[in-house]
C-alpha cells in the first residue's frame, strides 16, 4: 500500500482541480525524522530546563531521562503498530479511530490538535526570549510583537511553500543547533579530562522520588516526538520510514539528553553557581571556559531550534486539521491543498494565525514571554499525554480487531498507560501527596482550561453526530480502510 491509496470518503465533494491532494512520496527518511525530532527540539531542553530537572533529580537526573526515554519507547511500540500498516495525514487521530472507533478518535484528534498548537505557541515564545537576547547584547530592541510576527510568518510561508523545503530547512537548523551543543558538551568532558563523574553514576544523594519527578519534565521534552505520521501521505515508503522515525528520534534526542546532562552536571561540580538556580546552563559554561563565541553560537543554534519546532507545530497541525477537514470534521475549506504547492495552505494559514494571535494577545495582556513559554508549555503537556494514553490503550483493540493480538502486546500496552499516567499526576498534582503536591496558583487553572477545551469537543462532536450522522460513519469507513 501507498500513501497515494488512501481514500477520503468526502472527497468527491470537492473538486479534483480545485483540490489536487497532497504531494506524494517526496521525503527521504532523514526529512521525515527531521519533523519529529524538531518538535522535539533536542537543544532547547539542555539550554532551558536541564537545572529544573537537576533540582529534583539530582545527580540522578541522567536516570530520570534515561527512563523517561524507555517510557516513550514504550509509547512509540504502541503507535507504530499502526504505522506499519497504514499511513495518512491524520496522524495518531486516524490510529486511534482504527482502534477505538470515530467518537475516542475525534476527542483524540481535538487533544492532538491542542497539544500541536500550544507547543507552536510555547516555541514562539521560546524564539523571542532568545532573540531579544540575542539583539539585547548587540544594543539593538526590536517589539515582541515584531519579533514573533517576522518569525511566524517565516514559518508559514516555509510550510506553504513547499513541504520538501520546510523539511529540509528544519534539519539543516535542528542540525546546526545540536552540532553547537554537543561541542560544548565535548568541551566540557575535555575539560574535565574526559573523566567519570562518580557521584553520577552511583546516585549520590538521588532518592527514588525526586527521579521519578524529574521523569515529568523529561516526558515534556520528549512531547511531539510521533509527529513525522501527520506526513503519512508525503513521505517516501512510509510504512517503513515513519515508524523508523518515530522511535529513533525518541532514542537519538534521549542519547542527546542523557550525554549532556552528565557532561553539564559534571561541569558544574567546580563551579559556585547552582544549577538547579541557573536558567542558561550552557551560556554559563561556555563562558567558564573561556569560549565565550561557542555560547553565542549556541544561542543562534537554539534560536533556530526554536524556529524549527513552530515550523513542525504549524505542519502537523495543518495536516492533521486537513484530514479532519477533508472527513467532514472541520470546515471542508480548511482541507483544500494549494494547487501548484500541493501543501494544506489554509490549514497552514489557519494554524499560523490562530498561533500568532495568541502569543500577541498574551503578550499585550501584560504576561512576558517567559511566563507565557511555560503556560503554553504545560497547556500542551495535557493534549499529548491524553494522546498517548488513548492510541496505547487503541493498539491492543486495534490488533485484536485484525487477529494479530500477542500477549506482549497486552503488557506493552499496559507498561505505557502506567507510565503515562506518572506525568499526568505530576501536572494535576494530587491532593495531600508530598510526591505529586497540587500545583499553585496560576498552574493549578491550567488543567481546567484544557477541560473546558475538550468539553467544547465533545459538544460540537455530539451535535455533528446530531445532525450529520453520516460524517461519524465514514470516518470510521475511511480509517478502517487504510490497513
Amino acid at each position: 500500500m501507498t500513501a497515494q491509496s488512501i481514500s477520503d470518503p468526502d472527497e468527491s465533494a470537492i473538486a479534483p482541480a480545485a483540490n489536487p491532494g497532497l504531494k506524494a512520496q517526496c521525503l527521504s527518511y532523514a526529512e521525515v525524522l527531521a519533523q519529529s525530532v524538531s518538535v522535539i527540539a533536542p537543544s532547547t531542553v539542555p539550554a532551558a530546563i536541564l537545572g529544573l530537572i537537576f533540582a529534583t533529580s539530582g545527580n540522578g537526573a541522567w536516570l530520570s531521562f534515561l527512563l523517561g526515554m524507555a517510557g516513550l519507547v514504550l509509547v512509540s511500540i504502541n503507535i507504530n503498530r499502526f504505522a506499519q500498516r497504514s499511513a495518512s495525514a491524520g496522524s495518531l487521530y486516524s490510529y486511534i479511530v482504527q482502534g477505538l472507533g470515530p467518537t475516542a478518535g475525534a476527542l483524540g484528534g481535538w487533544a492532538l490538535l491542542f497539544g500541536y498548537v500550544l507547543t507552536g505557541m510555547s516555541t514562539l515564545c521560546g524564539f523571542v526570549i532568545v532573540a531579544q537576547n540575542l539583539l539585547t547584547a548587540l544594543g539593538l530592541s526590536i517589539p515582541v510583537t515584531i519579533l514573533a510576527s517576522a518569525a511566524l510568518v517565516s514559518a508559514g510561508w516555509l510550510a506553504a511553500r513547499d513541504v520538501q523545503f520546510s523539511v529540509k530547512a528544519m534539519l539543516a537548523f535542528e542540525s546546526a543547533s545540536i552540532a553547537a551543543v554537543l561541542i560544548l558538551g565535548i568541551a566540557v568532558w575535555q575539560h574535565q579530562g574526559f573523566s567519570l563523574d562518580h557521584a553520577q553514576l552511583t546516585l549520590s544523594g538521588a532518592t527514588p522520588g525526586g527521579v521519578l519527578m524529574g521523569i515529568v519534565l523529561v516526558v515534556f521534552g520528549f512531547s511531539g516526538f510521533e509527529s513525522s505520521t501527520a506526513l503519512g501521505e508525503e513521505a517516501k515508503d512510509p510504512l517503513k520510514t515513519i515508524p523508523r522515525s518515530v522511535t529513533h528520534s525518541v532514542i537519538v534526542s534521549g542519547l542527546i539528553f542523557i550525554f549532556m546532562t552528565y557532561v553539564v552536571v559534571l561541569g558544574f561540580r567546580d563551579l559556585p553557581d547552582n544549577l538547579a538556580e541557573t536558567d542558561s546552563p550552557l551560556s554559563l559554561l561556555s563562558n567558564k571556559l573561556g569560549l565565550p563565541w561557542l555560547g553565542t553560537f549556541i544561542d543562534i543554534g537554539v534560536l533556530l531550534s526554536f524556529f524549527s519546532c513552530t515550523l513542525a507545530s504549524i505542519n502537523a497541525t495543518a495536516r492533521i486539521v486537513y484530514s479532519m477537514a477533508r472527513q467532514g470534521l472541520a470546515p471542508r475549506v480548511l482541507g483544500r491543498a494549494h494547487r501548484v504547492n500541493k501543501t494544506p495552505h489554509v490549514a497552514i494559514a489557519f494554524a499560523s494565525g490562530l498561533t500568532l494571535l495568541a502569543v500577541i494577545a498574551l503578550i499585550l495582556s501584560g504576561v512576558s514571554a517567559y511566563d507565557g513559554q511555560g503556560y503554553f508549555g504545560t497547556l500542551c503537556s495535557f493534549g499529548f499525554l491524553s494522546v498517548y494514553i488513548l492510541i496505547a490503550i487503541a493498539a491492543p483493540a486495534y490488533l485484536r480487531k485484525i487477529g494479530s493480538l500477542t500477549k506482549s502486546a497486552v503488557l506493552i500496552a499496559i507498561f505505557a498507560v502506567v507510565f503515562m499516567a506518572i506525568p499526568f499526576l505530576g501536572v494535576i498534582g494530587v491532593p495531600g501527596s508530598a510526591l505529586f503536591p497540587p500545583p499553585s496558583y496560576p498552574d493549578n487553572l491550567l488543567i481546567w482550561g484544557f477541560v473546558a477545551y475538550m468539553v467544547v469537543g465533545a459538544s460540537w462532536l455530539i451535535t455533528l453526530r446530531r445532525l450529520r450522522p453520516e460524517t461519524i460513519t465514514h470516518v470510521f469507513e475511511a480509517n478502517d480502510r487504510l490497513h
